[in-house]
């Protein structure tokens, strides 16, 4: 009942880590300390989205598909476009310099 990023069977030693030990990994690549969250909105009930500015100046993008299909998408900043696609069950991070 514990949703620790990492598990340790104290009879045998071994670590067990969960799939939110890597995304921590993930997302601690790409969005540093200090960093500011910004608002994102999708048009699309099946994509997640969550976007952060680092001290740097750098725009971090982060975009979850936990569906089946991969999704085609635009993402719109300041506007101007592109597309991307976010493959069936998937964390993408986009970083803008």
């Amino acid at each position: 009942f514990c949703f620790a990023p990492i598990h340790a069977d104290t009879r045998t030693g071994k670590l067990l880590y969960s799939n939110a030990y890597y995304y921590i990994g993930h997302f601690s690549k790409f969005i540093k300390p200090g960093a500011k969250r910004v608002q994102t909105s999708t048009s699309y009930s099946n994509l997640l989205t969550t976007a952060f500015v680092n001290t740097d100046g750098s725009l971090v993008v982060v975009v979850m598909n936990s569906t089946e299909k991969s999704i085609p998408y635009y993402l719109w900043i300041n506007n101007k476009s592109t597309q991307a696609e976010s493959p069936a069950h998937s964390i993408s991070t986009i970083v803008i310099h």
